[in-house]
This record gives C-alpha cells, structure tokens and sequence, in this order.
C-alpha cells in the first residue's frame, strides 16, 4: 500500500493506492476511515488499479472548521479534483455509507467520469430524502441523525474512549463474522482521535440537514440534490447495490423505485450481513464486485 497526499478544492487530501490496472476508487463511511476497506484493497488490488481516500475531515486529510465547508458540492468536488489529480478520465467507484451518499452525489452530477458505481446499503440520495420524510420506519432508524447534528454529538461519541462507536462498529461487525485485528482497530481509534477529526465527520449530517423530521419545522431529507433538475436524478451508468440485510440503519424501502432511477441496476443481497457488509463478509463483498466489473 502506497500513501499519497493530493493538494485539491483548497485541502489536502490522504488516499491510499495499490495494485495496478483499471482504477477503482473506494469511498469510506461513518465513522471510518480508508483502512475499513483493507480487505477489498488487498483482493481487488490484484487485478485493479485501487485508490482509497480518507474523505475530507477524517484521518489524514484536512479537517476544515466550518460547517458549510462539507456541503455536498464540497465533497463532490474533492471526488471530481481527485481524479484530475490522478489523471483518471473515467473510474470506477465502490462505496459505502456517507461515502456512498458522496459517491450517488457525484455521479448525478459528473456521469461522465463513472464507468460502473457499486455502493453497499445506500440507495439513491432521492429515495433515500423520499424515506426519510415519508416513511416511519426509516425515519425511527434515522433518528440517530438528529442526535448527530446535536451540540451533544461530539461527547456522546468520545466518551469513555469512544466506547460508542467502538460497540456499534467493532462489536457488531465482530458478531457477524468480521475479522478484526488489536492492530485494526487501533488504528481506526487513532484515525478517530485525530485533532478535529469527529466534529468533522457530524459535520458532513449538519451541513446536509440531514435527517427525519425533526418537530421544529424541517420536514426531513436533505440538500444533497441541490442545484440538480429531476431528469439529472436517472442514472444510465451500471450500477451494483448489494444490501446487508440485517442492516438497521439502512431500510430497504428505499430500494422501492430503483429501478425506475437507475435502469441498468443489479441487486444483490448478503441476508446475514449488516451495516458493516464490507468488515463482516470481505471475501463474498469482493467477489460480487469483481464479477459486476467483468460483467
């Protein structure tokens, strides 16, 4: 594994490479970092060009202070600036999480970048607002985002040594199969630790207004669509979704519609799995990627 730094968008951005070929651009979630996708790193890299960056405010890349600085067309443009910076005309992106969210966001809006997209539990940002504001039962799984967006978010997470974020993530991927090392998990801790690191990463939900309703006259969903005409929302690039069905943070109501979206949408699902897809089955997770990318 390589590491590099790219001086892009007015930040300094941290990403990994490794292997060669086809690249194949890796973008992490909450609360993680490029290290969640280590597995895949080492298995793809055999036979693909893979690049894994630290999103802005997380780890090794800049942690800018203000909110709006982690406005969607921010981090879109930190994708885009990133593959000018590489010199890559068209990639592939795999993605999950908030990085997925930044993954749809960018190719609704630079389509002609993305060869194939795989994201893992996220459905499209419009029907991802769509439940969010209509639907229930993914807006009592999302309550958490309103805690996220709190003044209190900061030391409910770091609390305790994030004993937090170390049970939702360590513990729960660890239950259902996940592979773990003392050394994995120090340095995800570490990346966590960072100066700045965790108000950076609420900052992505605050500057997106994410959430359910929220009482106080927000309606729910987000701005991730902002500034986009609803022809731009249908995706005509291949586009692989695979679900961990155990997730519970991630409904698949929000799948109701996809294909309408995305025309040339394959679906796959792990009924075992969780939120942690990537952590809990890294062989199964890698081998739908590599035959979605022959296919």
């Amino acid at each position: 594994m390589q590491h590099h730094y790219a001086d892009i968008n007015g930040i300094r951005l941290h990403y990994v490479t490794h292997g060669v070929g086809e690249p194949l651009l890796f973008l992490h979630g909450f609360p993680e970092y490029w290290g969640g996708w280590k597995k895949q790193l080492h298995d793809l890299g055999k036979d693909y060009h893979v690049i894994a960056a630290d999103m802005r405010g997380y780890n090794l890349s800049s942690k800018p202070q203000e909110i709006e600085a982690y406005h969607i067309k921010y981090l879109v443009e930190d994708i885009r600036a990133l593959a000018e910076h590489l010199g890559l005309k068209k990639l592939s992106i795999v993605c999950q999480d908030w990085g997925s969210l930044v993954g749809w966001s960018f190719l609704l809006r630079h389509p002609e970048y993305v060869r194939k997209f795989i994201t893992l539990n996220i459905t499209h940002p419009a029907l991802f607002d769509r439940e969010l504001r209509e639907n229930p039962r993914q807006q009592l799984a999302s309550q958490y985002m309103l805690v996220f967006r709190s003044p209190q978010a900061e030391q409910q997470i770091m609390s305790d040594d994030f004993a937090w974020p170390k049970q939702v993530v360590f513990n729960d991927a660890r239950a259902h199969g996940a592979i773990l090392s003392d050394e994995d998990t120090s340095e995800w801790v570490n990346a966590w630790k960072q100066p700045g690191a965790i108000t950076a990463a609420l900052n992505y939900y605050r500057a997106a207004k994410m959430g359910p309703p929220d009482g106080e006259g927000h309606p729910g969903g987000s701005n991730l669509l902002e500034g986009l005409k609803p022809e731009q929302y249908v995706v005509q690039t291949p586009v692989l979704l695979i679900h961990g069905e155990q997730d519970t943070y991630l409904l698949p109501d929000g799948q109701r519609g996809l294909n309408e979206l995305v025309p040339n949408l394959t679906l796959q699902r792990i009924p075992d799995a969780t939120h942690w897809v990537a952590l809990e089955k890294p062989r199964e997770v890698s081998q739908m990627i590599r035959n979605f990318l022959r296919g």
